[in-house]
């Protein structure tokens, strides 16, 4: 019934990454997903597509260098 439901159950911390110009996975869902679950820290990566982490490689790792070790 509720999509999001289950959710708010994850209690990890979660590193969403997501392309601004993703046409596979629109970004809204990103926002989405973020919003729901409660340790979530989102990334949106500017004139990028659904291979947002290598389009930006370097910048990705220093972010999830960042996320693992706070």
């Amino acid at each position: 019934e509720n999509r999001f439901a289950m959710l708010d159950r994850i209690q990890h911390p979660t590193l969403v990454v997501h392309g601004n110009k993703d046409v596979v996975v629109m970004p809204i869902n990103a926002f989405l997903l973020a919003t729901h679950l409660p340790n979530a820290e989102l990334i949106m990566y500017p004139d990028a597509s659904h291979g947002a982490q290598s389009q930006h490689a370097g910048r990705f790792l220093e972010h999830a260098r960042l996320f693992l070790n706070e």
